[in-house]
């Protein structure tokens, strides 16, 4: 009888076997993740996520789109109907961040009570406005404060503080990545 391991959730021989599987073919490791965005008004936009391409093939399991808006509040000129678009990279980074501890955390056997991840990003619309081009129109800093809860001792304690190296979203915000934008006529 074979007895599946969960730790924090995660299936460890699934996980076990996506290592092996990667390890033996780094073809499997190429993802291409996609979105595509309708603007409806002012500030308030439609995303739709549903096809993705992993593991050497186009994925076919999603069979309805994800949605996700995005608006403004107020203060920004917008009605409030979602989160603004920096805010969803907060979000971003707090699920990631989060995440890949507790992934990472059951590939090494560290079981986990509960991770918070709290998120402050600054911003100066200087930036965004076009009315200081010294000021980057994007974040300047991000603060990211992580509290893990669990029966684990001081050194498996500060392993887990190196774990976030391993997040996707923490690379993206924190180096250059290419961006090639191109603008079409409809």
């Amino acid at each position: 009888m074979h007895v599946t391991s969960i730790v924090n959730g995660v299936d460890l021989d699934r996980l076990s076997g996506t290592i092996a599987a990667v390890g033996a073919d780094a073809a499997l490791a190429r993802f291409q993740f996609r979105a595509r965005n309708h603007w409806i008004d002012g500030g308030y936009s439609r995303t739709t996520i549903k096809d993705f391409y992993g593991a050497g093939q186009d994925d076919a399991t999603r069979t309805e789109p994800f949605t996700v808006d995005a608006d403004e509040p107020p203060v920004l000129l917008g009605q409030n109907r979602a989160p603004n678009t920096v805010e969803y990279v907060l979000h971003a980074l707090a699920a990631c961040v989060s995440g890949t501890i507790v992934y990472h955390a059951a590939a090494r056997g560290i079981a986990l009570d509960g991770v918070e991840t709290t998120i402050d990003g600054d911003l100066d619309l200087h930036g965004f406005l076009g009315l200081d081009g010294s000021i980057r129109p994007g974040y300047e800093q991000i603060r990211v404060t992580i509290t893990v809860a669990g029966d684990f001792d001081d050194d498996q304690f500060a392993e887990l503080a190196t774990l976030v190296r391993y997040s996707p979203v923490r690379d993206i915000v924190s180096n250059p990545v290419p961006v090639a934008i191109d603008l079409a006529r409809g």
